[in-house]
């Protein structure tokens, strides 16, 4: 018995195949092809969908954007590995006609549309609507930590520019000393002279540009920037801080399809409920919608926007600890008086109410009791302690009794909403984005959402029937 041999590389055929007898009946490749030829791409704002009839002719957007699905559905968001991969993939030469073009087109396609290719994304997620797959009622919302661009290294704060330009000026006081010694000496070098001098002038210009980017700070008021890519931020993630962006996703629990997104430069979700809540809502046609999210976006003030906007939230409250120390008591141990505005302490005093401040929608509590209380080292070290109550609590404390009245609402956020951000770094390969900036990054995100969604439709309707929906002439 030998090994299965195949056809000789250099073997001629009397009858070639074609392309399409090439491509597999159910590649995803088709789906690709067949939902970009059904938008409308001048509508959504890409540019030279139509050629123009003098000059060099463009690349049709329609293979542009077919590239860039397909490179994100198969790990291979490089410009420089779309430009390989449309020279040597089989599929890819089925998809985009056999053009070849060069990684700078390819970048530049990216770069310049990013409202447009969030656009596509959207109307994917409304194809989805039209084929019924979404159940309407159940609604998970999530949020993770993506990689900017930027290197941490380009991060300034106060304190790290007050480090450096201490460091500049301990520096500068060693040339210093080391030119009034070479000045004492008796024959100096003048060659070792001038290096000195100008290393030292190198040195100034390095502390008045960093006493530059402090007074930007100041002016700006901002705590931190990044140097080359300022909407990023420096975020705490599992891997520690990073220069990164805050991904945020609705996803739709019958089929865990995506139905709403947005990218942030906020370092929590405590801002995110409610727009997100009501982007999904509107993405899936329901007129009242439940959505489950973590403790990170515990925020009574979207709790009451949600309730008027016909969405339930479930959201369990992060447990209490006092910022002072766990040796004191937490909030948790003193009991709301609703009928009298008032805080009964471990002790037995009542905490009254003495401050409301409209601006910060907060009202603080306290008592007179304090500088005698027997329990007073287990409370606090100020003077008194003064316990604070936000206008939204009451609404905070319903989403929460909504997650402790059933724990199977947080078994549901955590199998619907994770797993998509999981698949989402995985086709990322490195999830760092590779462009700068947040529209820009945000039109990344949209990409990979897309191939996602088309992940996902395609194991849940069957490609053929996908294929059927996208070209109904062709059935």
């Amino acid at each position: 018995m030998g090994h299965v041999i195949g056809r000789s590389r250099y073997q001629a055929t009397l009858y070639p195949e074609t392309l399409d007898e090439v491509i597999a009946a159910d590649s995803a490749v088709r789906v690709i092809d067949g939902f970009v030829d059904s938008l409308d791409l001048a509508g959504l704002g890409f540019s030279h969908v139509e050629a123009e009839a003098t000059g060099r002719p463009p690349y049709d957007p329609r293979d542009l954007l077919k590239l860039y699905i397909y490179g994100y559905l198969n790990q291979m968001r490089s410009s420089r590995r779309l430009e390989r991969e449309a020279q040597r993939n089989v599929e890819v030469f089925w998809l985009i006609n056999r053009v070849t073009p060069v990684f700078k087109t390819i970048a530049d396609f990216r770069k310049d549309h990013p409202e447009a290719i969030v656009g596509v994304c959207r109307a994917f997620i409304k194809f989805c609507r039209g084929q019924s797959v979404f159940g309407g009622e159940v609604l998970a919302i999530d949020g993770s930590k993506i990689a900017a661009a930027a290197s941490r290294k380009q991060v300034i704060t106060k304190k790290k520019l007050a480090e450096r330009e201490t460091a500049i000026e301990r520096k500068i006081a060693e040339y210093l000393t080391a030119m009034d010694e070479a000045d004492a000496e008796e024959a100096p070098l003048e060659p070792a002279k001038t290096d000195v001098a100008a290393a030292l002038a190198a040195l100034k210009a390095q502390r008045a540009e960093l006493q530059q980017q402090a007074r930007q700070l100041v002016q700006e008021g901002l705590k931190q920037k990044v140097l080359g890519e300022p909407e990023a931020k420096l975020m705490r993630t599992p891997r520690g801080h990073q220069v990164a962006y805050n991904a945020q996703i609705a996803v739709d629990a019958e089929h865990d399809l995506i139905v709403a997104f947005d990218l942030t430069n906020d370092g929590n979700d405590l801002q995110q409920l409610h727009p997100m809540a009501q982007q999904g809502k509107a993405a899936v046609g329901a007129d009242q919608v439940t959505v489950v999210a973590d403790t990170g976006y515990a925020n009574g003030a979207h709790a009451k926007q949600c309730e008027q906007d016909g969405i339930t939230a479930i959201v369990p409250d992060a447990e209490r600890v006092n910022p002072k120390g766990r040796q004191y008591f937490s909030r948790d141990r003193f009991s709301y008086d609703r009928e009298n505005d008032s805080w009964s302490c471990p002790a037995g005093e009542v905490l009254r109410l003495f401050k409301t401040s409209r601006t910060k929608q907060k009202k603080e509590y306290r008592t007179q009791a304090c500088p005698t209380c027997p329990l007073k080292s287990q409370c606090t070290e100020a003077a008194q302690r003064i316990i604070v109550r936000g206008f939204h609590d009451d609404d905070r404390e319903a989403m929460h009794q909504r997650a402790m009245a059933d724990p199977a609402w947080m078994k549901l956020r955590r199998r619907v909403a994770e797993h998509p951000f999981g698949t989402i770094k995985w086709m990322m390969g490195f999830p760092r984005f590779l462009v700068r900036g947040l529209r820009k990054a945000k039109a990344e995100l949209a990409l990979s959402i897309t191939a996602y969604n088309i992940k996902r439709m395609i194991a849940i309707k069957g490609l053929p029937t996908l294929l059927t929906a996208l070209r109904p002439s062709a059935a």
